[in-house]
């Protein structure tokens, strides 16, 4: 009777399925997207989609790709976290893989096109789309040729001649970067390199044409799947937001713009609280991410404290103020770049120059603008009182100096100090500053006032 009864739960439990965990039969795909132009929120997208697989103990990464490329340093942080990866990472190219989208997807096993689709044409161009000197397409050849080779190779031994079969060729990757590269029958000298899906399957760069992630899956999963995408909070938006490019600029301009205001109108406060507002929502971002260091907001600060100090305490613009806008403009333009360590200096110095462009043409757009600005609403009606702008003309009573010392001229005195040539006089029973006309005046000598000028007596001896 024992025996029967556990005979009959353990059917019940096969049938239905209790104590039977078949999670380890199902594959867990993790899917995140790179659907802009690379940079730094890019990069904070894939290491977030790194660690979250990882914590989920996914077996597989797919990245949904299309994009037409974007910032170096960037694609090459993210290629290397694919290439470093312990999960599997597969790409799906939704129509464009240009340039740093290239890189990235040759860092995947395996790669995945939707029909119609592109993947090359990886030149380092400048701000303009022009391209830039070899030394730094020396470097990209190097990135594709390595992230190519990494993919391995098989060696095959025909009557002792030994060939080597690229799984991705390295000579083709060269060639998405290089012009002067030709390779016969695939890309001809003088051409970019870019493979539509078709090729890009035919020469090995693609394991396959589908039009979705779930057509990939269910076409080359070797068992049941389930995909996790990634799912940005608002925080992950807001940051994403703000290290934006475009958005950084326009920061700039509003901190810039605020200074200006602040200075042209002392005691308003609102332009001043929208630049401080700039300052955070421009530096906090970066600094949560760990792209800016404090050292690069304290060069800031004191740009600032020096700039301050140079207008408010000190006559003229000199040395502080310079330095201060140096500093300013250094602390700006540093905190934009995610790192200062490369494998190759010329592209440590593209990053540096294109944020210096950055800060300096926003910087002097700002000023610009705020100058025009400014002009135009201190002059209107409605802000008028913002500033003042009312003259004091002489002829209606308005005088810069005391009247007492303009109706001295041509009244006479008596030098009581030596005039060589100031001194001072006694006229009616006060005493002046003075200054000799013409020569020396000896203590004691008749004097006449022949001129009063910006408030400076200017006599003459009264000759006996």
């Amino acid at each position: 009777m024992k025996s029967l009864i556990i005979t009959t739960l353990l059917v019940l439990t096969t049938v239905i399925g209790i104590g039977n965990d078949d999670s380890t039969d199902t594959l867990h795909v993790y899917q995140f997207e790179l659907l802009e132009d690379i940079g730094a929120g890019s990069w904070r997208k894939t290491k977030k989609a790194m660690k979250e697989a990882a914590d989920s103990d996914a077996g597989l990464i797919l990245i949904h790709v299309n994009t037409y490329g974007g910032l170096l340093n960037a694609a090459d942080s993210i290629r290397t976290a694919i290439l470093n990866s312990d999960i599997p990472v597969w790409v799906f190219i939704d129509n464009n893989a240009a340039s740093a989208g290239a890189l990235i997807s040759i860092a995947a096993e395996k790669i995945f096109m939707k029909p119609g689709g592109n993947i090359g044409s990886a030149t380092v161009v400048n701000q303009t789309g022009e391209p830039l000197p070899d030394k730094y397409q020396s470097f990209m050849r190097s990135l594709m040729r390595a992230t190519a080779e990494s993919h391995g190779a098989d060696t095959i031994i025909v009557r002792k001649d030994t060939t080597i079969v690229w799984k991705r060729d390295p000579r083709i990757a060269e060639a998405m970067v290089d012009p002067d590269i030709e390779i016969e029958g695939i890309s001809p000298k003088g051409k970019v390199l870019a493979f539509t899906t078709k090729e890009a399957i035919k020469y090995k760069y693609c394991e396959g044409e589908a039009n979705s992630i779930n057509e990939i899956l269910d076409k080359h999963a070797t068992q049941p799947y389930i995909i996790k995408k990634q799912e940005l909070k608002l925080i992950d938006h807001i940051i994403h937001f703000f290290i934006n490019p475009v958005v950084q600029g326009l920061l700039i301009m509003l901190i810039i713009g605020g200074i200006y205001f602040e200075l042209q109108t002392p005691g308003i406060g609102f332009p001043l609280f929208v630049s401080i507002l700039a300052t955070i929502l421009y530096f906090l971002p970066l600094y949560i991410e760990g792209i800016a260091a404090y050292w690069e907001i304290i060069i800031f600060a004191v740009g600032l404290i020096l700039l301050i100090i140079e207008i408010f305490a000190i006559p003229g613009f000199g040395v502080l103020g310079i330095s201060g806008i140096i500093l300013m403009i250094v602390g700006l333009a540093m905190a934009m770049v995610d790192r200062l360590e490369f494998e190759y200096m010329p592209i440590l110095w593209s990053v540096l120059g294109k944020a210096f462009f950055i800060v300096t043409t926003t910087s002097a757009i700002s000023l610009f603008l705020s100058i025009w600005l400014g002009g135009k609403l201190f002059k209107s009606s409605r802000f008028s009182q913002l500033a003042l702008n009312t003259v004091q003309n002489t002829d209606e009573g308005y005088i810069g100096i005391d009247n007492t010392i303009i109706n001295i001229q041509g009244k006479t005195g008596v030098a009581t100090t030596d005039l060589r040539p100031s001194g001072t006089i006694e006229i009616e029973g006060k005493f002046y500053d003075a200054m000799a006309k013409d020569g020396f005046i000896d203590a004691g000598t008749e004097i006449r006032v022949v001129e009063v000028k910006m408030a400076q007596l200017y006599v003459r001896a009264i000759s006996n």
